[in-house]
Formats: C-alpha cells, sequence, structure tokens
C-alpha cells in the first residue's frame, strides 16, 4: 500500500443504530482491526453537518480513503459522493439492526454482525483505488442512426433538435421504410371524453400516417445528413470515438467520426408464400395486411377494388395470426403486437366506403395495445364490424368468390364463409444482421462436423448491417426469434455492445406508436453514451464509473477466457495476443475479472483483493462457539436490492450470514470460494440475477456464466472432503423480498444438520 492512503472512519449513529449498537466497540474496531488512522462519530451522518464533516477532513488532506459505516450503499448516494477519494461502506442499518429482532437474547450476535461488517468495509477501503479517466476520451457530438423508417426518422430528428449532428443510412431509395405505403394509421389517442357525463364521445378513427411530413422534416433539417441506397461497410472504435465507413450505391465512401449509434432497421414483412392452406399466391384476392394498404392508397378514399377483376369488394375476412403464434416450421412462434388494431383499422377503410359491407375479423385472441386500444376496437364495433372468435383453416377458390373454412371457436363446430376479399393479418420479421454468436461458433467449434453445421448456419444469415470490426462479431447479438439484443427488463434499447442502441421493431415487434416513442428513449440514451464516453464514465446499470479494468501482463498466460468471455465485446487482442481493453465499450461488471485463471485482472475500485480482504477479515468462531459463519455473495443489481427491502420489510435473516455485494455473479471469482472454505466458513450462498423467459441478467451472461463456473467446485469440495451442500447458486429477482432471506436462513438450518466445518481453526 503506498505511504500516502490516509484512512479515516465515519459511522452513524442515526436511524437506530446507536440504540441497538455499541458504537464506542464498532469504533474501536475500526481503529485497532481497521487500522483506519481515526474514526468519527455522527448522530445523522447523511445530514448536511455531517456529510460536511468528511468533506472537511477530505480537503484538509487528512483522508483519502475513507469507510462509512452506516446505511446500505444503496442509500444515500447523492449525500455520500466524494468522487476524489476511496470510499468503501459497512452496511449497518439494513443490513443489520433492520434484518435482527431486538431483544437482550439477540444482541451478542447483531453486535458481531456490525463488527464483522465494520473490519470488511476497512479491509476493502485498504486495497481500493480512486478511478482516473483514461485519457482516451473526447465528445464526439454526432450520432448515427442506421435505418429510414418511421423510427429511424423520429430518432435523427430527436439528436437533431439536441444540437447532435447526424448522419442517417438508409438502405432504400427514399425514407420511410415499412410503413410508407400506409393509407391510414391506427390513432394515437384514446377516445374524448364528456367530462360532465363521463361518457366516451367521437371514439378514435384511422388518421393521416404522418410519414411523408416526416420524411420532409428529416430532408429539411440541416443537422441531418441522409445517405440513401446507403449502407455501412466498416464500425470501428468505441461510444465517443466510432469511426464508420459509409458508402452509396454510386460506390463511394466516406468515413465519418461519431460518438454513439442508433440501430434503427425496422422489419420485414412475413412471407405469406409460407401460407399455401389461404391460397397466397393462388390468387390475387388473397392478399397479406400490407398489400392491402396499397390497395387503399391507390383507392385513395374512393371504394377498394378486388385486385382479380377491379370489382369494389362488398365482403372481405381478415385472417388474424395468419402464419403467427405457431409452432409450425415456418411460421412465427410470437404475436406481432400490431396486427389486430391494422385489421380493424382496415375493416373501417371498407365500412367508411360501403356501411354494409360485410367486413369480419376472424381472431383467437384480439389484442389491442396503444392509447386507442379498446376504444379503437368500439370503434370497430360502432361500425358493424363483425368480431368472431375462429380459427381459420383454408381459403379455397369458389368461382369468382373465395371461401374460408373455420373453426367457430365459440360453437365449437366447422364451418365455413364466403367473402370478395381474404386479408392475411401477417406479422413482423426483425430486419436485423446476423447473429455474431454464430459467427464465432465456426471459430470455436471444436470438431469438424461442428464448424461445418456452424458455416451452413451462417450461409442462410442475413448480410451484415453494422460491419462492427469486433473480435465477437460483426451484429448485434440476437436474443430470441432474431429480435436484436436489447435488456428488455431493466434498459430497454442497451444492447450487449455499449454505446449501441436498438430501437422499434428490430428489438421487439411493435406498432407504429411505441416505434416512435422507442426511437425517442433510444437516441436519448445515444446521447447519454457519447456524454458518458467524453468523461471515459461507464453506461448502465453503473453509470459514473470511472474505473475500467487493467491487467498484470506478465502474468497473463493468453488463455482467452476474458476475452471470450465478455459479454460486451470490450476486449480484443493485439498482435502479440494479449487482452486489449476498450474502456468506452466496458460496462464494469467484472466478468473479465472472474473469468481469469491467474487473477491478473482487475479495476482500481474493485478486484480480486477487495472481495477477497473482505471474506478473509470476518471473524470466524472455532466449532466451540457453535457460531457458523455464512458468506453470501449477492448480485448489487437484484439479490442485494432484494435484501434491503427485506430489511425494510421485517423480515429476518440468520446472525450467521456475512453478505458482500459483487458487481455481477459473473465477477466472482472462483478463489473466493476457495478461500472461503479454506478459512472455515461452514456455507456459501451466491445469489445472481434470473435469466428465465421473463427476466435478464443485469450484464446479460453474467448469471448464466456462474452458474457453469460453479458447477466446478463440486470437485473442490470433494477434495476438500466438504459436503456439496456447503455451495449453493440461486437465481433472485428484485421483487424476492421473502424469498432472499429464506434462502439465506435455508443455508443455516442445512450448517446445522451437516455440521460446521472441519476447516475453522
Amino acid at each position: 500500500m503506498a505511504a500516502d492512503k490516509k484512512f479515516a472512519g465515519y459511522i452513524c449513529t442515526g436511524c437506530g443504530i446507536g440504540d441497538r449498537l455499541d458504537v464506542k466497540q464498532l469504533e474501536t474496531v475500526a481503529t485497532r482491526e481497521g487500522k483506519m488512522a481515526f474514526c468519527k462519530q455522527h448522530e445523522m451522518l447523511c445530514s448536511a453537518e455531517g456529510v460536511q464533516m468528511i468533506r472537511d477532513d477530505i480537503e484538509k488532506g487528512e483522508a483519502t480513503h475513507i469507510m462509512i459505516a452506516a446505511c446500505s450503499r444503496r442509500a444515500k448516494m447523492e449525500a455520500f459522493h466524494f468522487p476524489e477519494v476511496a470510499m468503501s461502506r459497512a452496511n449497518l442499518r439494513e443490513g443489520v439492526i433492520w434484518l435482527r429482532p431486538e431483544g437482550e437474547e439477540h444482541q451478542e450476535t447483531t453486535q458481531e454482525m456490525a463488527d464483522d461488517y465494520v473490519r470488511m468495509a476497512c479491509a476493502e477501503v485498504k486495497f481500493m483505488n480512486v478511478p482516473q479517466p483514461s485519457g482516451e476520451q473526447g465528445l464526439t457530438r454526432s450520432i448515427l442512426v442506421v435505418g429510414g423508417g418511421v423510427t429511424g426518422m423520429v430518432s435523427a430528428l430527436e439528436a437533431a433538435k439536441a444540437g447532435y449532428q447526424v448522419h442517417l443510412v438508409c438502405f432504400e431509395s427514399e425514407l420511410g421504410g415499412p410503413w410508407k405505403d400506409l393509407y391510414k394509421r391506427v390513432p394515437f389517442r384514446a377516445a374524448d371524453v364528456d367530462v360532465p357525463n363521463g361518457n366516451n364521445v367521437d371514439l378514435p378513427q384511422p388518421e393521416d400516417p404522418g410519414v411523408a411530413e416526416l420524411a420532409e422534416q428529416v430532408q429539411a433539417q440541416d443537422k441531418i445528413r441522409v445517405y440513401l441506397n446507403a449502407k455501412i461497410t466498416k464500425t470501428s472504435g468505441a461510444p465517443g470515438r466510432f469511426s464508420v465507413d459509409i458508402s452509396t450505391e454510386s460506390g463511394s465512401t466516406v468515413t465519418e467520426n461519431i460518438g454513439a449509434i442508433v440501430q434503427a432497421t425496422d422489419f420485414k414483412p412475413y412471407d405469406a408464400n409460407q401460407l399455401p392452406e389461404f391460397a397466397y399466391g393462388k390468387t390475387p384476392d388473397v392478399v397479406t395486411n400490407f398489400e392491402l394498404e396499397k390497395l387503399a392508397k391507390e383507392a385513395n378514399g374512393g371504394p377498394i377494388k378486388r385486385p382479380s377483376d377491379g370489382k369494389e369488394v362488398k365482403s372481405v375476412a381478415f385472417i388474424q395470426c395468419a402464419g403467427q403464434r405457431s409452432e409450425k416450421e415456418g411460421h412465427l412462434p410470437y404475436c406481432s403486437g400490431f396486427c389486430c388494431t391494422e385489421s380493424i383499422k382496415q375493416a373501417l377503410y371498407f365500412k367508411a366506403q360501403n356501411p354494409d359491407c360485410d367486413a369480419t375479423v376472424l381472431f383467437d385472441d384480439l389484442r389491442t395495445p396503444g392509447a386507442a386500444g379498446e376504444d379503437f376496437y368500439r370503434a370497430g364495433q360502432q361500425a358493424r364490424v363483425t368480431f368472431a372468435k375462429a380459427k381459420a383453416n383454408e381459403v379455397v377458390q369458389n368461382g369468382d368468390r373465395l371461401t374460408v373454412k373455420f373453426r367457430d371457436l365459440i360453437l365449437d363446430e366447422d364451418t365455413e364463409m364466403e367473402c370478395d376479399l381474404v386479408v392475411l393479418a401477417t406479422g413482423q420479421v426483425p430486419n436485423s444482421g446476423p447473429d455474431p454468436y454464430a459467427q464465432l461458433a465456426v471459430e470455436e467449434a471444436e470438431s469438424e462436423e461442428e464448424k461445418e453445421a456452424a458455416r451452413k448456419a451462417l450461409e442462410v444469415a442475413p448480410p451484415s448491417i453494422l460491419n462492427l470490426d469486433y473480435r465477437q462479431g460483426t451484429d448485434l447479438p440476437h436474443l430470441k426469434h432474431g429480435f436484436t439484443d436489447s435488456h428488455f427488463i431493466c434498459f430497454p434499447y442497451e444492447t450487449r455492445r455499449t454505446g449501441i442502441y436498438a430501437a422499434g421493431p428490430v428489438r421487439r415487434p411493435m406498432d407504429m406508436k411505441q416505434a416512435m416513442d422507442d426511437a425517442v428513449g433510444a437516441t436519448l440514451k445515444a446521447i447519454q453514451a457519447a456524454e458518458n464516453a467524453a468523461r471515459g464514465a461507464a453506461a448502465l446499470p453503473r453509470v459514473g464509473d470511472l474505473s475500467y479494468p487493467r491487467f498484470r501482463r506478465e502474468g497473463c498466460t493468453q488463455c482467452k477466457r476474458c476475452t471470450v468471455e465478455c459479454p460486451f465485446g470490450a476486449i480484443n487482442e493485439d498482435e502479440e495476443r494479449y487482452p486489449q481493453f476498450n474502456e468506452s465499450r466496458c460496462r464494469r461488471c467484472g466478468t473479465c475479472m472472474g473469468a481469469c485463471p491467474v487473477r491478473v485482472i482487475s479495476f482500481e475500485n474493485y478486484s480480486v483483493d477487495t472481495v477477497g480482504q473482505q471474506l478473509k477479515n470476518v471473524d470466524i468462531p472455532d466449532e466451540f462457539d457453535e457460531k457458523p459463519r455464512i458468506l453470501v455473495l449477492a448480485c448489487e443489481n437484484d439479490a442485494y436490492p432484494a435484501l434491503d427491502m427485506a430489511a425494510q420489510a421485517g423480515e429476518e435473516l440468520t446472525p450467521w450470514a456475512r453478505v458482500i455485494p459483487v458487481r455481477c455473479l459473473g465477477s466472482v471469482s472462483l478463489s473466493w470460494i476457495t478461500d472461503a472454505l479454506n478459512s472455515g466458513y461452514d456455507g456459501i450462498v451466491l445469489m445472481g440475477c434470473r435469466r428465465d423467459d421473463d427476466y435478464q441478467c443485469h450484464f446479460v451472461r453474467g448469471s448464466k456464466m456462474a452458474a457453469e463456473r460453479m458447477s466446478k467446485v463440486g470437485d473442490t469440495l470433494q477434495s476438500l472432503n466438504l459436503e456439496p451442500e456447503r455451495v449453493a447458486l440461486y437465481e433472485v429477482a428484485i421483487t424476492d423480498i421473502k424469498r432472499a432471506p429464506q434462502l439465506i436462513n435455508d443455508m443455516a438450518e442445512t450448517v446445522d444438520k451437516i455440521g460446521m466445518s472441519p476447516f475453522k481453526f
């Protein structure tokens, strides 16, 4: 440790801490065992006076490394904001007194718990340094928007309004994307309400799409440069300093410096040729919802004509979920979200021209999301559109008319109807590039058979959109069904490529209004990424963190585990095959640190030592004291806040637990597990984010990788002759305020059954 480090401790006695704990003893622990040069108390440390007391010591040069023993590190973050010093926090409020019952019989173990947390915080801060920016920063006030549809145009306009230069790349010869052929759009508003009577009036009706007007605004904005018939041929660099090659159809290429990127490539309509049962392609009178828009646009307010003979349509059937919500090969297994309201809108086209036109919507489930929603459905009912709960099976030509065969789901019988025109409500296929993990599969395949299978998968992959110069592939990773990567629970638009944001139907199915809202959100994120990159600060979820990974070159074995396991493509390799860290791409999750088998990767404020020294400085009673110790490594994004909220809710935690927050379960080093077992801990509980269909790890893959690593702990336990039950890994949601403490309490019961560790000193 450098000689210029000056350690100081500060203990709050407010919020009941002084009433429940022997603060004088905590002060002694901090100075004698924790080696703090001095330790001060305050009755409300987060108050202006308490904060000023700390700030005065910092400004006088008496404290460069401070330990604050008060509330959770998640509380009072604005008050305890001292970026010029290294700081650790001992959680005495939520972590001890709120989780432990009052009473004389609990006083001893509660005090021991608090003493340990002070020891741990003192040990942590000794191995921390103040992070400094890498010096590679600079603000680039330009945003690249890829995609010239509604999503892309709204994104470009929003960025320009914020004062950023925008480069809008459109693959086609005109702006508008898949919605440029709309005759009308679904309304963006709910019904007006007659306030005195509380009745809905003026139910929403189809409105002008406004796509052409958007395109005019884009072309008129001097901060937006539009590239038509263009594509991205190379993207290199990082947030704040991307270098992008934009090539046009003429063969010219320009290179632009970009601060952040929004991918707004929208969707491609589903290919209805995969629906032969509905006679698509066999008769021109079976059309898709997208094709009907063109017919309505051609009619321009007049009667919509049948493609086969030009006669006015007097009866039309809309088949919902055509090729959707089906596991059949070639079908879309998901709901595209916009089709039901589109069909209602299109049925109203016919009713507006001829109220006697028979317009029937055959649906299994009718879903009308958005502001208009239920009111728009009622507008269809009011116009006498027929809504039939049915499952269409087949469409056949019957002379000059069409017969739709379907199962009536109310009467539970097969029936049929005749009509002039059938409209298939087909869905959205994301306009994504190739999945980079499919690209990596070729490189990482172990056998020739695996390589060949991976190559064949790539042969049918779509062309690259971003052409990223990343080791981890050319495009954004995919989630399910080919939709572009986005953290769908906590941080919409955030992808695994820092500084690149997905917006609109490319990241999930949605209607036009949702896509426009999505564009605004993604653009604000992109601007934030450029601004953060200029300061050397991290993006979500550790916004503002200046630390970034460094490694000890002489200890590196070039195993590539950090490079491969980084979820965000932040690590490349230099000419000598050593890892090359890119701090602007890094999310500061520490996954590389957890992956490193030789422990040479660390952050200034988070390392193998900052956690390892905490667990080593817990007082481990011998076996005769009958006081077990359980180490809990809790993800700071879900598990740790769940425990905080459990404390607020009055839940109880075993006094044997010692909780250490970690940035991500992916950052957990196996050395911590080994050290804990060798130190005499009786049980270890790891708690990370859930990673099922309805949830996501905050760092996308951290929880999954931790589970893979921990599967090897069994060998370590076996070699130490320890029971496998002593180490448990759980997925925990932030809402698990009862379950999270119970999992730890369950470990205490397990230890009670199998006995304490034989490794106690």
